[in-house]
């Protein structure tokens, strides 16, 4: 993998940085004012084109485009029909998905229930990032070409709620490709999905070079109703903050994404730019590895401070949120308590943080046994989340204060999550991470977060640091299946409530969406941040 390279102009005499992928040629440029070619940058790479490989916000945004699952959500996230056109429950372990008919895939191929059967096999695989999107002991039958039942083997309520990211696939073009088992974003051998796409959406893949440049053409052939008017897109990530904002005010690109939040007004004050600003339902926070009898980059020798709760509690109270989110987030963040969004669980208002308070801090590691404190490496994107770097640096900061030493080691997502989610896991000790859940719904927070995980990876896929309540983990199985609203609001709170006495991580704040674009753009912008091309519009 290699990041494209970026090269400076002179304007009107004055040497300026200007902004054009080496794929946005002059006459790339001329061709896309005639063709309404959106040209978008975003911070990170799209890498693999499988959709099972990584279960990331940006990377099932841009696959969106692509691919399509059984049910979609609106531009206001309501769950609408997608590749299945209506569904029943015939009783409370019996699912019946009824198809669409005449849906092709973008190589011809027709779409049937033989194409579900396998890729809820393939989601469920090893190397897939994606395997809690349908439980794992469900049957799927096929009742004809174009209805497939879903059978159970303990009620679920949430059945189907993140299935507009479980993108169906093309079981007979796998199989010709060779690819019909998922490509981990781990996996340093990546297979041919990992360059090839073939889905039903509205948009297909016309080329793909990782790390350089994604070419996306409308599907000709789309079953759907075209709100778009374009004639393409061509995806440039770039990573520098700087480059990425004088792009789209030079009128190299018409969308970035984010827009650095020191930049956005001066985005808002250029005539022909503006910044589209929002909450956003993600929440960032900082974990701890738990598992490790010893941590490598610490020299506490012999032991593993981050198991004893003080010490995790002293670094959540060493943390000042108040200024990160007022120096470092300039007032675009809203410090949480909850690994959670409030707008997704209305409980949240009877959680509080733990105070800011230095002091106590110090004391609690004293109390802990280590009163000169310790040190430690730490784990952080460099350009996935609004300014990650910049937070996880305010964060080595602070906790120096109280003597806890951070080697920081931020880079990009690509060789973080490789790094994070390495084979064997627990390849960190102490990181950054953020989370949206894809269901909208504190189970998802809590099994993919919080849930018991073992060296096989087994449990909370993105418990990244070990994290274990065998407490959290009956609650988590008992919301799952409980279909008694009260009863589950109440299991979610004891859950909620064992997190915070455990401090078993540091929720910090939920970021806001800060998406720049040309006034002549309209394009949807939806607080799950996923970046939708078939509801933009160039003017």
């Amino acid at each position: 993998m290699h990041r494209q390279s970026w090269f400076s102009r002179v304007i009107g005499g004055a040497a300026r940085a200007a902004v054009v992928a080496g794929a946005l040629t002059a006459a790339t440029l001329a061709a896309s004012a005639q063709e309404k070619t959106l040209r978008f940058a975003f911070q990170g790479t799209l890498n693999a084109l499988d959709p099972y490989s990584l279960n990331e916000t940006f990377t099932l945004g841009m696959l969106g485009n692509v691919y399509e699952g059984l049910t979609k959500r609106d531009k206001n996230l309501e769950i609408i029909p997608g590749l299945a056109e209506s569904w029943e429950q015939l009783d409370p372990l019996h699912w019946r998905f009824h198809l669409r008919k005449d849906v092709k895939f973008s190589n011809g191929n027709d779409f049937t229930a033989d194409d579900v059967i396998f890729s809820a096999e393939r989601i469920r695989a090893d190397g897939s990032d994606l395997k809690t999107r349908i439980p794992a002991d469900s049957e799927w039958v096929k009742v004809d070409d174009h209805t497939v039942d879903v059978k159970l083997k303990t009620p679920n309520p949430i059945l189907f709620a993140e299935w507009d990211t479980f993108y169906i696939m093309d079981k007979e073009w796998a199989e010709a490709e060779g690819a019909t088992k998922p490509v981990s974003a781990k996996d340093t051998n990546p297979g041919p999905s990992a360059y090839k796409a073939n889905g039903t959406g509205p948009f297909v893949i016309e080329s793909h070079e990782p790390g350089v440049k994604t070419v996306f053409k409308p599907n000709e052939a789309w079953w759907g109703e075209v709100e778009h008017n374009l004639d393409g897109v061509v995806f440039t990530p770039i990573a520098s903050d700087s480059t990425r904002v004088a792009a789209l005010l030079s009128g190299d690109v018409d969308l970035i994404e984010p827009v650095p939040v020191q930049d956005i007004d001066r985005v808002n004050s250029d005539p022909n730019t503006e910044a589209l600003t929002g909450p956003e339902l993600r929440v960032v926070h900082l974990g701890f590895n738990q598992i490790r009898d010893e941590l490598p980059t610490s020299n506490i020798k012999g032991k593993n401070p981050f198991r004893d709760a003080n010490v995790r509690k002293a670094i959540y109270q060493a943390i000042d949120i108040d200024a990160i989110a007022k120096r470092v987030m300039r007032g675009l963040a809203t410090p949480v308590s909850l690994l959670i969004a409030p707008e997704l669980y209305e409980g949240s208002a009877d959680f509080q943080r733990w105070p800011y308070d230095p002091e106590a801090a110090k004391q609690l590691l004293a109390d802990a046994g280590y009163p000169e404190g310790f040190t430690v490496g730490m784990d952080c994107p460099n350009d996935r989340y609004v300014n990650d770097e910049q937070i996880c640096q305010a964060v080595v900061s602070m906790l120096a204060k109280i003597g806890v030493k951070v080697k920081l080691n931020a880079q990009p997502k690509a060789q973080y999550f490789a790094k994070v989610l390495a084979p064997g896991g627990y390849d960190t000790d102490f990181y950054f991470l953020g989370w949206t859940p894809s269901s909208f719904d504190s189970w998802n927070v809590l099994t993919s977060l919080a849930t018991c995980r073992d060296e096989t990876g087994a449990g909370g896929p993105f418990n990244l640091g070990g994290y274990c309540n065998k407490e959290v983990d009956e609650l988590a199985a008992k919301i799952l299946v409980e279909t008694d609203e009260a009863k589950r609001e109440d299991m979610i709170k004891q859950a909620y409530k064992i997190l915070t006495e455990d401090t078993s991580h540091i929720p910090l704040h939920q970021q806001s969406l800060a998406w720049g674009k040309r006034k002549n753009l309209d394009i949807v912008q939806r607080p799950d941040d996923q970046v939708l091309f078939y509801w933009a519009k160039l003017n």
